[in-house]
């Protein structure tokens, strides 16, 4: 009898893990309606969704393995390598470096620069041969997306520090090799990508508290819900909605990931590519953030 009562007890509890089956066909659905979207739309589209307390099976994953251009991206596992830091007494974030803007490229080493004009965000140019700290950096580098402070943070964390980090966190998908604004990298094809998949994994810790630790992801959700572009997931949210989230974009590449807060918070990432015009990608992508928010 006791060997019975432990295998109902098992069978129960594989039962409440699993979806209903009315989840499994509002997910089927909801799948169907992105899919959809996506094909009418002509791009190439990466899309993961899963909410923070999923059961096994309950997400949505379309095209999750393909990579594309990080764009922007890629400056949150930035940001999470300078917690990372941060946390294990390399430095803190109220200390300050000098503020340059001169990069060495990753294909032959030769110097460049970027241009205010190209940038998302001119005020860190500002205070160029000033110091500034590691907190104004990353804040910059995450709310408006600043190339500048990117850069800065990058040459002082290492490009292959935050690539290790990454990889410690099982989302090698995400591949930092370098800066923003590298050209002659660029032109060769060393650049830097990502695949839904990986986003999905690196948001999913934050928003769980396992992304450094529990303290420096709270700092790091502090900080991606002060996002200032928000024409991509917010956008096909009800007004209010809280999202913490990260943007990129460059010529024909769209991307949004992040976490949005409801009464059953989850975790979005959609990459687009192939669209021209960045309005057309943005309502690509709130259409499908409002899909999932149904």
């Amino acid at each position: 009898m006791k060997r019975l009562s432990l295998l109902t007890t098992v069978f129960v509890l594989t039962c409440l893990m699993m979806p209903t089956a009315a989840q499994t066909r509002d997910i089927a659905e909801t799948r169907m309606v992105i899919e959809r979207r996506i094909a009418a739309s002509g791009a190439e589209v990466g899309v993961a969704w899963r909410p923070l307390d999923a059961k096994p099976g309950e997400d949505i994953l379309i095209n999750a393995d393909l990579r594309f251009h990080a764009a922007s991206t890629m400056k949150v596992p930035v940001m999470i390598e300078l917690f990372r830091q941060v946390d294990a007494g390399q430095r803190k974030l109220d200390d300050t470096v000098l503020v340059t803007n001169q990069f060495t490229s990753i294909h032959d080493g030769t110097p460049y620069t970027l241009s205010a004009t190209e940038d998302s965000d001119g005020e860190i140019y500002k205070a160029m041969g000033s110091q500034l700290s590691y907190r104004r950096l990353v804040e910059a580098a995450i709310t408006v997306s600043s190339n500048l402070a990117t850069n800065i943070l990058i040459e002082h964390l290492g490009a292959k520090n935050v690539q290790a980090t990454v990889d410690r966190m099982n989302a090698s998908g995400m591949q930092v090799l370098r800066g923003v604004e590298d050209q002659k990298a660029f032109d060769a094809g060393k650049n830097n990508t990502t695949d839904a998949r990986s986003l999905l994994t690196l948001f999913d810790a934050i928003a769980n508290g396992q992304a450094v630790s529990a303290s420096a992801s709270a700092a790091m959700i502090d900080i991606l819900k002060r996002q200032q572009f928000r024409t991509g997931i917010p956008a096909g949210l009800p007004p209010g909605t809280v999202v913490a989230h990260k943007t990129g974009s460059i010529t024909r590449i769209r991307h949004d990931a992040g976490i949005v807060y409801g009464a059953r918070p989850y975790v979005l990432v959609v990459l687009v590519r192939g669209i021209q015009d960045s309005k057309v990608s943005d309502a690509l992508i709130a259409d499908i953030s409002r899909a999932v928010a149904r």
